[in-house]
């Protein structure tokens, strides 16, 4: 015999046998039913997802008025959409996302405004001309603004969530007033 080789022979007993088909299909089922069940999270699964994603998104450091970040949560997989005006804004609420638990993918869809200071002064205005008026101002009061104002090559989209059907108006009404702006959409929902 040579030194290092192993010239045995494996034989195998006739029960050994009939099992052998029985151990390969179990075998092939537990290699299987884990990723079965990691596809179909469970409602609280995602629930929890949601609200860690709406969490780390308001906690953001220089997310503002100015800035709206929506999602959409498909099972273990996050989309960001939105537009941002800070690059650094995009990355950072990608990279927060990524660190939930149970995250698997983010898709990061959120639109970099381009820098221009006639959109910044439309920003200012706009701001002054909706949160200064006297019956939008307790929109102003939360840390985490409602009304969200987007400004694109001096195109508005006004986002978020109002009180009232009036207010909604009201606050379309406002930023039509502002000079300089070639539209407004208003994107608001009123709140239920």
């Amino acid at each position: 015999m040579a030194a290092g080789i192993d010239h045995r022979v494996w034989c195998y007993h006739p029960a050994q046998m009939r099992n052998k088909p029985l151990l390969s299909l179990v075998a092939i089922l537990a290699a299987f039913l884990p990723a079965a069940a990691q596809r179909a999270p469970s409602a609280k699964a995602v629930q929890r997802i949601q609200k860690q994603v709406r969490h780390e998104i308001l906690m953001l450091p220089y997310f503002d008025v100015f800035d709206n970040i929506a999602y959409k949560v498909d099972g273990y997989n996050v989309t960001l959409l939105g537009a941002v005006t800070r690059p650094t804004l995009k990355s950072d609420a990608e990279h927060a996302v990524k660190k939930i638990e149970g995250v698997e993918q983010v898709i990061n869809k959120i639109e970099v405004l381009p820098p221009s200071p006639a959109d910044d002064s439309l920003r200012r205005t706009l701001y002054r001309a909706i949160y200064g008026y006297p019956s939008l101002q307790r929109y102003a009061l939360p840390p985490v603004k409602p009304i969200r104002i987007i400004v694109k090559n001096g195109n508005v989209d006004l986002q978020g969530v109002v009180d009232s059907k009036a207010d909604k108006n009201l606050v379309y009404i406002r930023a039509r007033g502002v000079p300089g702006i070639f539209s407004v959409t208003n994107n608001l929902v009123v709140a239920k």
